[in-house]
């Protein structure tokens, strides 16, 4: 969904579960939220995904900022945005100017920056004084000549998102001229050590922008940081190499994930089931039970889209569709494991009845009859 821009505030997007880990991603200069286009849609399967538009970009107020800006503003503004959304901490990925901002909230913020993944950015970006000429020449003539060259910037040749295009276009030249000031001010480079989030460092082969000896040079400042050089992709590589980025970023902002699939499959049916299959394992199950944990709970049921009490729900009535009741009863403890009442789990199996049909419902019945029966005791 889009939320309009209230008061004070970027205008953003929001996307994915409201339970899921947030995931903030910022834009380059001249963009808008249309650059995470081909990889929202990967991501916010496993995180709530909140895209923001810099000032006088996209939707967002021109007015946000003035002459003389800095990048600590454009950072103070989304604090200002995720506070307005109740999210305290978040992971962050940005996309040049974006990845400024996004270096600056974790060396200077940290404690709201979760895992950090820097795009095609830099930690100074060629000094001052080709960013103030830049901003008198927008100032003084618009954003015609610069949109026009945009794509050999931004693009490997032949490539173009004439979205993209058509956004550095409607820009605000005041406010992008604003941010070329906060370009020009910006230099982390004293920094970078103090940088404790889990780092991800993005480079585009073929940027002319930001070459990959500027993504480099974060990587080895940065403690503990990994460094990942995309073929194929110039300095807008989310549009260009979409894929990619989307697989990196899940890759990287899932190893902060607190549990593994054999922690979820436990947490879930128990210890005592999962302690039973793995020591009836033999060499001729072994794939099978790693492929159980890997993929079923490693992929399904870490993923927060839906809670566990809603995947619950959904395995105890696909289970009685296909008439696996040996699988039922063990699902049925999980059921009640994870929360669920004998009601609700009644009135799961009671509607089981009108779409799996009566004589399913009732072998369901019976199973879960005895396994809450063998729950309640003597």
């Amino acid at each position: 969904m889009t939320i309009a821009a209230s008061g004070r505030l970027p205008h953003h997007t929001v996307e994915g579960a409201a339970t899921a880990p947030p995931l903030l991603l910022g834009p380059s200069l001249g963009t808008s939220t249309a650059l995470w286009d081909g990889v929202a849609p990967t991501l916010r399967t496993s995180h709530r995904i909140v895209r923001w538009d810099l000032p006088g970009h996209g939707g967002s107020p021109a007015d946000l900022i003035g002459p003389g800006a800095t990048v600590a503003e454009l950072a103070a503004l989304v604090l200002s945005l995720a506070d307005s959304l109740g999210i305290d901490r978040f992971a962050y990925a940005g996309v040049s100017l974006g990845g400024a901002v996004g270096l600056h909230l974790a060396a200077r913020h940290p404690e709201r920056v979760a895992g950090l993944a820097v795009i095609c950015s830099s930690a100074h970006f060629g000094g001052a004084e080709p960013w103030r000429e830049r901003a008198a020449v927008v100032r003084r003539e618009g954003l015609a000549g610069l949109a026009e060259s945009a794509p050999r910037r931004w693009f490997t040749p032949g490539f173009t998102v004439p979205a993209l295009v058509a956004a550095h276009r409607a820009a605000d030249p005041g406010a992008y001229a604003a941010c070329c000031d906060a370009l020009a001010s910006y230099d982390m480079r004293d920094a970078l050590a103090s940088i404790e989030a889990p780092t991800l460092v993005v480079a585009g082969r073929e940027d002319p922008a930001t070459p990959p000896a500027h993504a480099r040079e974060i990587a080895d400042a940065v403690p503990g940081a990994a460094l990942l050089e995309l073929a194929g992709a110039s300095h807008l590589a989310p549009a260009e190499r979409p894929d990619a980025v989307a697989a990196a970023l899940r890759s990287h902002f899932a190893c902060g994930a607190p549990e593994s699939g054999t922690a979820v499959r436990r947490a879930v049916l128990g210890d005592a089931h999962v302690d039973r299959a793995q020591a009836n394992t033999t060499a001729f199950t072994a794939r099978f039970q790693d492929f159980i944990s890997r993929y079923a709970w490693g992929e399904i049921w870490t993923d927060p889209t839906l809670a566990r009490r809603e995947r619950s729900m959904i395995t105890m009535t696909a289970l009685v569709a296909r008439g696996h009741l040996v699988e039922l009863a063990p699902h049925i403890r999980a059921a009640r494991r994870i929360g669920l009442t004998p009601e609700e789990i009644g009135a799961v199996l009671l509607q089981t009845a009108v779409y799996c049909g009566v004589p399913a419902a009732n072998a369901a019945f019976a199973v879960a009859q005895g396994v809450l029966a063998e729950e309640e005791g003597p």
